[in-house]
């Protein structure tokens, strides 16, 4: 057990691990600072996202509240965009952006947007690999010479999962793109305000790009391991 955890190949995913770190730090720090200051429209999280969807013909998706920080998210079989309460109640830049991001999300849903259906393909693959992979990779290396097909297993599994997190990067850099051309078109925030609002934006993409650098990171260090028990 010791080796597996603490081998050289560990090196390989700490400035990955680090980069996560420091990227929901960023994202928790910048949500709070925007949070506290408030649109010029004074319209909250729901409200926004609420123009931006019946603009959009999207009458039938929901907007709802949801506990939590961070929390929020478009869930694309029930139809609905869940916001979570610092969010949907409020009327800061934070939150418009926020709306406004997962408002983006549904408008991909509407023009069926290749990469996002297909994540929804990979998300299957993506909860068996996150919950199977390592304990399966990590029996086969232990027991190596007579179960280290396991191995083998848990790298296909991680695969899926690895696959899913590169996907989901172009989705979310989409949906904020989406979300900065509809707040400023749509005359939801002033210039300046635009500005503030791709900072937030920005700040929580870091932590997807810090996800995938995880993810692959990681299987690179499963297929140096698996190697090493040839």
């Amino acid at each position: 057990m010791f080796p597996f955890f603490f081998d050289w190949t560990f090196i390989l995913i700490l400035p990955a691990f680090a980069l996560s770190l420091w990227a929901q730090f960023k994202v928790k720090r910048t949500f709070a600072h925007y949070s506290e200051v408030p649109s010029r429209s004074g319209m909250t999280g729901a409200q926004v996202a609420r123009r931006i969807l019946d603009s959009s013909g999207l009458n039938n998706i929901g907007v709802e509240a949801q506990e939590g920080s961070l929390t929020d998210h478009y869930h694309p079989k029930e139809k609905v965009i869940r916001l979570s309460e610092p969010v949907f109640g409020s009327h800061s830049l934070s939150a418009v952006a926020v709306a406004a991001h997962e408002s983006g999300h549904a408008l991909q849903d509407q023009a069926g947007y290749a990469p996002m259906r297909l994540r929804s393909t990979f998300v299957p693959a993506a909860t068996i690999g996150s919950n199977l992979a390592m304990p399966l990779f990590f029996i086969g290396f232990i027991f190596s010479k007579s179960m280290g097909w396991m191995m083998d297993v848990g790298i296909l599994l991680f695969v899926g999962a690895v696959a899913f997190t590169l996907i989901t990067l172009p989705v979310e850099l989409n949906a904020s793109a989406r979300a900065i051309r509809v707040l400023t078109n749509g005359g939801y925030l002033a210039t300046d305000e635009i500005d503030d609002a791709k900072k937030v934006l920005s700040a929580a993409a870091w932590t997807y790009v810090a996800a995938t650098a995880v993810a692959v990171m990681s299987l690179l260090r499963l297929l140096i391991l698996r190697q090493s028990r040839d």
